[in-house]
C-alpha cells in the first residue's frame, strides 16, 4: 500500500486585504441567484473594498454558472490580475474539478491571494495548497451578503484583513466522542466527498502529520463510510496528527448507525490520534471560517477543544 507523501510544510499566508483592494466574485461551479451576489457586493463595498463581479458569475448553463471554458476564463482572469487581491466564490455545488488541470498550469505566483469558499470549493483549496498558498474555508456570497446577520461575518472579515493579527484562537464545545490529546500540523481538508474524489490524484492534499478537517451534506452514512475506507486504504489515518469532524447535515440514520458521528467514532476506534467532533464548520448557518494549509495546534479535551493558528 502506497503511503502518504510528506507534504506538510505550512502554506504561505496571502497578503492581508486593505481598503480599496479589489475582490473578484466568481462562480466556478453551480449557478446562483444573481441577487445573492448583489447583496455580497453591497456588503464588501461597505467594508471599503472594490468588488469585481466576473463576467460569468451570474450566468447559467444547465446546472452550472457557465461552460467549463468560461468558468476557467473567469478564474484565470482573476488570478492573473495583480490588482485583484482576493477571490470569493459565490457558491459551491459541483464543477470545480473541471477547472483543476488547466488552472494548475498557471504560475504559482498567481495564487498568492485569498481564496474564500467551502463545499465544492474544496477542490480549489486543494489546488491552492498544491501551489503552497493558504485559503479560507469560509462563507460565500449568500452569507457575506447578510453582513452582521451572519454569525461569523466579523471573524471572516477580520482574517481577510489581518485584523486578527498573526494569532487566531478558537474554542469549541466538547463532544462525547472526543479523543483527548494535543497535536500540531497543517490544517487540510474540507468537503469529504470532494476529498474522496481527489484521492490518488496530484490534488490530494493530505500529507504526513496533517490535521484533517472533514464535513459534508446530504451523503448517506454508508457513502461517508465508503470514503473513509478510501482514506484508510490510502494510509491517511495511519499518518495524520489529528482529526476535526465538522458538520454532517441532511442525512438519515441507518440500520447500522444512529448518526454520522457514531459511525465515524466506530470506524476510527483503533486509532489514538486526537479527535474533535462537533466543529461548527460546514453546511450550517454558523459556518466557522478555517484557514486551510496553515499550521495550527489542536488541543482536545472531553469538555472543550481548542484550535490555535500562529503564523508569526
Amino acid at each position: 500500500m502506497e503511503g502518504l507523501m510528506n507534504r506538510n510544510l505550512p502554506a504561505a499566508m496571502p497578503t492581508a486585504l486593505k481598503p480599496g483592494d479589489r475582490i473578484a466574485i466568481v462562480s466556478p461551479a453551480s449557478k446562483i441567484a444573481p441577487e445573492l451576489i448583489d447583496h455580497a457586493v453591497e456588503m464588501l463595498g461597505k467594508e471599503g473594498y472594490d468588488p469585481v463581479v466576473m463576467p460569468h458569475a451570474k450566468g447559467g448553463c444547465g446546472s452550472f454558472s457557465a461552460s467549463a471554458e468560461d468558468r476557467f476564463a473567469d478564474m484565470k482572469a482573476a488570478l492573473e490580475d495583480d490588482s485583484i487581491r482576493a477571490i470569493i466564490c459565490s457558491r459551491g455545488g459541483y464543477g470545480c474539478v473541471h477547472l483543476l488541470e488547466n488552472l494548475d498550469k498557471l504560475p504559482s505566483g498567481c495564487f498568492r491571494k485569498w481564496l474564500v469558499g467551502f463545499s465544492d470549493i474544496t477542490a480549489l483549496h486543494c489546488l491552492w495548497m498544491r501551489k503552497g498558498v493558504a485559503g479560507l474555508h469560509g462563507a460565500m456570497a449568500k452569507y457575506i451578503g447578510r453582513g452582521a446577520g451572519f454569525g461569523y461575518y466579523a471573524r471572516e472579515m477580520g482574517i481577510l484583513s489581518g485584523e486578527d493579527g498573526e494569532v487566531l484562537n478558537y474554542g469549541f464545545k466538547g463532544h462525547a466522542y472526543n479523543v483527548p490529546g494535543i497535536c500540531a500540523g497543517r490544517v487540510v481538508g474540507g468537503n469529504l466527498a470532494v476529498l474522496g474524489g481527489l484521492v490518488g490524484t496530484p490534488f490530494d492534499p493530505v500529507g504526513k502529520g496533517d490535521i484533517l478537517f472533514i464535513e459534508d451534506i446530504a451523503e448517506p452514512i454508508y457513502k461517508v463510510e465508503r470514503i473513509l475506507w478510501q482514506l484508510k486504504l490510502r494510509g491517511v489515518f495511519d499518518n495524520i496528527a489529528g482529526l476535526m469532524v465538522g458538520a454532517f447535515t441532511d442525512y438519515r440514520p441507518s440500520v447500522d448507525h444512529p448518526d454520522m458521528e457514531t459511525m465515524i467514532d466506530r470506524f476510527l476506534g483503533g486509532y489514538s490520534f486526537p479527535r474533535a467532533y462537533g466543529i461548527p464548520s460546514g453546511h450550517i448557518e454558523n459556518n466557522c471560517p478555517l484557514i486551510l494549509g496553515a499550521e495550527a495546534t489542536l488541543a482536545v479535551g472531553d469538555s472543550l477543544a481548542g484550535l490555535r493558528y500562529d503564523w508569526k
